[in-house]
């Protein structure tokens, strides 16, 4: 992909963050005084296990070293916007579920490059290996992600009413994004699509199933509510796509590594439908 393309991709993910920016405020990084065990638990899910047993998936599954590493990449990235939208189809806990994301989305400026690298380094030949800069990718990951959500929380703290009016057109940008993304990357990789979304897309439902059931019954371990146990899951399953195509393309280079979050992007509507029904169906239990 050119490096006007890959500039385009950096645009595009700055604007879905940005997005993500306006429906923040202050008392959503408050929460985790106020809901620590949830908050905690869901990070740990997040930034610790889901990295674990993706790493497991690939040991134990035979596949190109190409997609290991691009499952390794969705694996390293934050909850993305959807799983709010998705927390609230579903009936969990929308407010924990905004608090994740941010949460998860500054944190993993820190963990991606290290968990990327240790990739790169375990499933790469000596003659592909390719490293990331530390340095630079986090140079990168603060410009695309952490400056466009602190703009948009600045604009919602000083032009709320404006913020709120452009929460949905930003949404709705953001939807279409994410759709002229994936098919961009299907589109380049057609030639390798049906073998790739054989592969790929069998352990990333493996990963979906996985970790959101991990995500659910460690909460419920911890005595935590239905509601936030579901937020919990749907956070530790639904990653930010988006930023793992950015990742593979702007930063790696290499829009082979980029097929598994394309292809993923597709497959979490699908495990997402699931959950907002089984979600439903919970809330209609208690109230009746």
């Amino acid at each position: 992909m050119d490096s006007t393309s890959a500039i385009i991709l950096g645009i595009s993910l700055a604007i879905i963050m940005l997005g993500m920016g306006l429906s923040l405020v202050a008392d959503d990084f408050k929460r985790i005084f106020l809901q620590p065990k949830a908050i905690i638990v869901g990070l740990v899910n997040q930034l610790i296990l889901l990295p674990v047993i993706a790493f497991i998936l690939v040991l134990l599954i035979p596949l190109q070293p190409e997609i290991a590493v691009g499952v390794m990449i969705l694996a390293a990235c934050p909850g993305g916007p959807t799983s709010n939208l998705i927390s609230h189809l579903a009936k969990a806990d929308t407010a924990l579920s905004v608090t994740l994301t941010a949460f998860s989305s500054f944190i993993t400026i820190l963990t991606i490059p290290f968990i990327i690298n240790f990739s790169l380094e375990q499933f790469l030949n000596e003659s592909n290996m390719i490293q990331l800069n530390i340095l630079d990718t986090f140079q990168k990951i603060l410009i695309i992600i952490i400056i466009p959500v602190t703009i948009g929380m600045i604009i919602r703290k000083q032009k709320e009413s404006f913020a709120l009016k452009m929460e949905k057109p930003v949404r709705i940008a953001s939807a279409f994004i994410l759709v002229i993304v994936i098919a961009g990357i299907i589109l380049k990789e057609k030639d390798n699509l049906a073998e790739s979304f054989q592969k790929a897309g069998f352990v990333i439902i493996c990963l979906n199933i996985i970790i959101m059931f991990v995500g659910y019954y460690s909460s419920k371990l911890f005595k935590i509510s239905n509601k936030r146990a579901l937020s919990v899951a749907i956070e530790s399953g639904i990653q930010n796509g988006t930023m793992g195509i950015t990742i593979a393309i702007l930063m790696l280079h290499n829009s082979s590594f980029a097929i598994v979050s394309a292809i993923y992007g597709v497959l979490m509507f699908f495990t997402g439908a699931v959950v907002i029904y089984i979600g439903n169906l919970q809330h209609k239990k208690t109230i009746q």
